[in-house]
């Protein structure tokens, strides 16, 4: 395993390139860019923004594992109108085309909501329709990652979907596909589980990690914290990591600091050194 970092982890009025760059300078092997609905990776930039990037992070030797995306919250695979989700199925093509030309392996995708999400909106969507929406939106695309050859990576969050690693394993198992495979976060299960029973039951299914850190006595998005400041086990994460034959990135998905655009960045490097270290 190793360390490796997300874009968000930056001030989003850093580049891409910059953002890559600190990243580097702070220490990590890996670097996790973002597609948005907008800029240099989004559906309208085309590949040569992404082939640059790609071709920047092979000069500066860093890997580039993974495709990150938040614009599934605003139009989710899940929502009540067919236009919306099928505006969401477009993104995720766009997405694996952008990280097709930036020779990642896999992409993160938020599968839906259930209600109105976290985010709220106007939709308040039934547990049983987002789940048969999301299945079979990710079984029309998972011929279309394999074409690609890269991975959906579907991430459990705060989504009130996919509560259980039992219910995320049957999901993706009904699926039925090598292209459609878990994007595990750990931090977001902290508050409800642990994340070495999640890693153990998901197993081979993960193809990616993300490392957050969490206080179960906080209990609201406040309690995302430092890594080593809250109560993820990382210990026993990595030891069920290790079990289940997981050797990929361990990508930190962190919020910047307001007044050390790096200073994040550069805490979260020793926080894995030690965490990688003592595990």
């Amino acid at each position: 395993m190793y360390k490796s970092i997300n874009q968000w982890s930056f001030p989003s009025d850093m580049t891409v390139q910059d953002c890559l760059r600190a990243a580097k300078a702070a220490g990590f092997a890996g670097f996790e860019p973002a597609f948005a609905e907008e800029g240099p990776l989004s559906p309208g930039a085309g590949a040569g923004p992404a082939r640059e990037l790609a071709a920047l992070a092979d000069s500066e030797g860093v890997t580039l594992p993974s495709l990150a995306s938040g614009v599934y919250w605003q139009h989710p695979l899940t929502a009540e109108s067919p236009a919306e989700r099928a505006r969401a199925e477009d993104l995720v093509r766009r997405q694996l085309d952008c990280a097709s030309a930036l020779g990642v392996g896999a992409i993160l995708v938020v599968p839906g909501t259930v209600g109105r999400g976290f985010w709220g909106g106007s939709d308040c969507t039934a547990y049983a329709d987002a789940y048969a929406r999301a299945k079979d939106a990710l079984v029309r695309l998972a011929p279309e990652a394999e074409a690609r050859g890269v991975v959906i990576g579907v991430e459990n969050v705060w989504n009130n979907f996919l509560l259980s690693p039992l219910e995320m394993a049957r999901f993706l198992d009904e699926i039925a596909s090598p292209f459609v495979r878990a994007y595990f976060d750990m931090g977001n299960v902290v508050r409800l589980g642990e994340p070495a029973d999640w890693i153990r039951t998901l197993n081979t299914r993960i193809v990616r990690v993300h490392v957050k850190d969490f206080k179960r006595s906080v209990d609201t998005i406040a309690g995302f914290c430092d890594l080593l400041a809250g109560d993820t086990d990382f210990p026993a994460a990595l030891r069920a990591l290790r079990e289940v034959g997981y050797d990929g990135p361990l990508t930190a998905e962190m919020t910047p600091y307001a007044l050390s655009p790096t200073g994040m960045a550069e805490q979260t490097s020793r926080a894995l050194d030690f965490i990688l270290r003592e595990a």
